[in-house]
């Protein structure tokens, strides 16, 4: 019996930094909501320029939990995973980040959708496809697609210094048959399921990159390619010794407290705060319930 509530305790102990997280997600729209209406009168420089602070506490306050407990999109350019893929409308949004100088990093995932081999379907759907194209089948990422690419690329290419290859694998996710398993969720994550995550990153000169799309199609295929090698490595190497790393120089990156624990103080504070009044108490759950609303509204009718 106290073994089990033991065990019970154990499984149940990312629920504190889940929590938190959730938890000062309302104080966190809000400080942002009030900063939105207070520089509405302000260059908009002003206005980024705290908005990007408050995103960065909110980050360094959920990375406190990932580095020490366990061992929200921002400003984004979002594709709908489907055939009505909005070329102008993606171009138009890149063209506005470029106009405000916005310094950023551009995130793209050219697969589409995750691997999973939970779901055999997909993965069989874009070997066939590969195949069907004359392209190298590939094991352990999908097969890419160029169109958002090409686009960001295209439109970006005066404003862009280099794109970064980065391919991420993670210990643990092979069963005892070295089959593949699903890569872990958040609460794995909490849960210390995962004991590294391994991640290569190739910088890549603007100018290796063909810029016309057919080229440019074969040219990420081709990246891919080494992706999927250097996973079929890490995964898949009949020597132990060389299996769960990547080739090269490893550097163990870790964040200190002083970079992370003054945002969770911070959030936190001003979470404790508000729910120590009754009107603080008010307000926060009208932010959960609307904001949430509004939040999905939003995302459904914009573009």
């Amino acid at each position: 019996m106290l073994l089990s509530l033991v065990l019970h305790t154990y499984s149940m102990r990312y629920v504190l930094p889940a929590a938190v997280m959730m938890g000062t997600a309302p104080t966190y729209v809000l400080a942002w909501g009030a900063w939105r209406l207070l520089s509405a009168v302000l260059p908009a420089r002003f206005y980024r320029e705290v908005d990007d602070r408050l995103y960065t506490i909110y980050q360094s306050m959920v990375l406190f939990f990932f580095e020490n407990y366990t061992g929200v999109q921002h400003g984004g350019v979002y594709v709908k995973r489907s055939a009505k893929f909005n070329e102008k409308e993606m171009r138009e949004k890149l063209r506005a980040q470029m106009k405000a100088e916005t310094p950023m990093y551009l995130v793209i995932f050219p697969e589409g959708t995750r691997y999973n081999p939970e779901i055999p379907k997909v993965i069989a759907d874009s070997q066939s496809f590969a195949e069907k194209e004359g392209l190298a089948i590939l094991k352990h990422v999908l097969t890419p697609r160029v169109k958002a690419t090409h686009v960001a690329i295209d439109t970006m290419k005066d404003y862009l210094d280099a794109v970064y290859d980065v391919t991420v694998a993670y210990e643990g996710t092979v069963d005892h048959k070295g089959q593949r398993k699903l890569a872990p969720s958040m609460t794995e994550f909490l849960c210390k399921e995962c004991p590294r995550v391994h991640i290569f990153i190739d910088r890549i000169e603007l100018k290796d990159i063909p810029e016309e799309q057919m080229y440019m199609r074969r040219w990420l295929h081709e990246r891919f390619e080494i992706k999927d090698k250097l996973l079929i490595e890490f995964y898949d190497a009949k020597d132990s010794k060389r299996r769960n790393k990547f080739p090269g120089k490893s550097v163990h990156s870790k964040l200190s407290l002083k970079k992370t624990l003054p945002s969770l103080l911070f959030l936190g504070g001003l979470t404790a705060s508000m729910l120590l009044t009754e009107s603080g108490r008010k307000l926060y759950v009208k932010t959960w319930i609307y904001g949430t609303l509004i939040g999905c509204l939003w995302v459904s009718i914009k573009p």
